[in-house]
């Protein structure tokens, strides 16, 4: 793939602002622009940024990718609560989306919609322009990839308000899923969601649904298990070859020493974590069944490529 190709698949920096701030831009890194139909004349006449004309009113709008520390009312500790727009991006592959990212955000929303490998445009301050431009950066140089998400379970998803409930929890929890029309008899198990014991009534608590789906698949059959974190999530692609592992850290601190084991013996690997350039795998092994490594940093994003 030529890096014009990859550059049409990341994300991009949404500015309604005018021509004028060109040069902020550029001083900040940003190569490239979308901007609102009402800027398209003024914005041809600055040659030094590719320009791209897009009406946001069509995208998704989604939250601030992050972490809320709430109470635990199990407990008197507050836990974390990871934002995060994963279930969406997933449940709509072919949508367009929108965030209101300001400051640092901007750089974890670029990721996460790269990770989920969405069309997305991006709305920052001024904050927001050099940390967005490094991510940027970093993904564009990332080698290209075309596995298919790695799924243990078949979400029969209805579309309703508390299946993406059910949904939301699932990606938070790490279970890799795939929404499906009807069961599918090739993955470890399947939620028919409002049917059986997956009743809208029944998921009237999410969190209680989602880990009751954990504990039908079990831990053991889980393609991908992280130990050490709650705030990181991670989807897998692979080709029964190769597996890329993306690790997406959400709180506003690196995560240390985050050890993660996967499904399947894999030999090789290259690791690239974002503002750690000399980045590498600690403990890296296999038994029978599982590979097991351990970042001994994750800052905010890394990608892991394994191969047999």
């Amino acid at each position: 793939m030529s890096p014009l190709l990859l550059a049409a698949l990341l994300p991009l920096l949404f500015w309604d602002q005018g021509p004028e701030t060109a040069d902020q831009l550029l001083r900040a890194g940003i190569r490239e622009v979308a901007v609102p139909p009402s800027l398209e004349a003024a914005w041809k006449s600055k040659p030094d940024l590719a320009v791209r004309i897009v009406n946001s009113a069509e995208a998704v709008k989604l939250t601030k990718p992050g972490v809320q520390m709430r109470p635990n009312v199990a407990s008197a500790t507050r836990s974390p609560w990871v934002d995060t727009n994963a279930w969406k991006l997933l449940r709509a592959p072919a949508g367009r989306f929108f965030y209101e990212a300001p400051g640092p955000a901007a750089s974890l929303a670029a990721a996460e919609a790269h990770q989920y490998g969405a069309e997305a445009w991006i709305s920052t301050d001024s904050a927001g322009l050099e940390p967005l431009a490094a991510m940027l950066g970093f993904l564009i140089q990332l080698k290209p990839f075309a596995g298919q998400p790695v799924a243990d379970i078949g979400f029969v998803d209805d579309g309703s308000t508390a299946a993406g409930e059910v949904i939301n929890l699932m990606v938070r929890r790490n279970l890799l899923f795939r929404i499906v029309k009807a069961p599918d008899n090739k993955l470890r198990m399947n939620v028919p969601f409002g049917a059986g014991k997956y009743t809208r009534q029944a998921a009237a608590n999410p969190s209680e649904m989602a880990q009751q789906i954990r504990a039908e698949l079990t831990d053991e059959k889980r393609s991908l298990r992280i130990y050490g974190s709650e705030v990181v999530i991670a989807r897998l692609t692979g080709d029964g070859r190769r597996l890329r592992v993306q690790l997406l850290n959400y709180a506003a601190r690196p995560v240390n020493g985050l050890r993660v084991r996967v499904r399947g013996v894999y030999k090789n690997n290259e690791v690239r974590v974002f503002g750690l350039p000399d980045a590498a795998l600690l403990d890296f092994e296999s038994d029978s069944q599982a590979t097991e490594f351990t970042l001994r940093q994750l800052p905010s994003y890394a990608v892991v490529d394994l191969t047999r």
